[in-house]
């Protein structure tokens, strides 16, 4: 059902690829969105070892969500920092694409959860994440991500 890598060379394993969906902060995810377009959207995720989902939190309403209530079928890109090798110009940079099934949960509980979890990616401000969590929860809704096919590859831009 998914396309096989054409340049398997470049492509990066699988414990890479988890490694970079834990270790990077933010990606775009992608839906189905109004009159056939694709719809992406940067989004700070967390990558649960737990369940290999990814999540992300969200407001309750939106395009994104619409879309999500109408074709659950998303990807997600993800990338790391990369490095330029001295004396050379060429970014080198490994990414990741995560093709999935995306849902919505209000579950209180999950959300409170998971969001401190994804804060902690930022910050280790444990009053901060609290008195966030306490204000904005009521309002926040995840959109849970479960992976069908991932794919990394690493790339030299020359």
């Amino acid at each position: 059902m998914f396309r096989e890598l054409t340049r398997k060379n470049k492509q990066i394993s699988d414990s890479e690829c988890i490694k970079i969906l834990i270790n990077e902060k933010r990606g775009v995810l992608s839906v189905n969105g109004d009159d056939g377009y694709p719809y992406g959207v940067p989004m700070n995720h967390f990558y649960n070892e737990a369940d290999g989902c990814i999540y992300f939190h969200c407001g309750k309403g939106g395009h994104r969500n619409d879309a999500l209530t109408k074709d659950s079928k998303a990807s997600f890109c993800v990338y790391d920092s990369g490095y330029i090798p001295d004396g050379e110009w060429a970014l080198n940079i490994n990414s990741v694409i995560v093709f999935g099934k995306a849902e919505l949960i209000s579950d209180k509980e999950t959300v409170c959860d998971i969001t401190a979890k994804l804060s902690r990616k930022f910050t280790q401000d444990e009053e901060y994440i609290k008195r966030e969590i306490d204000a904005f929860a009521h309002e926040t809704v995840l959109i849970r991500l479960t992976p069908e096919h991932i794919c990394g590859k690493y790339v030299t831009e020359s």
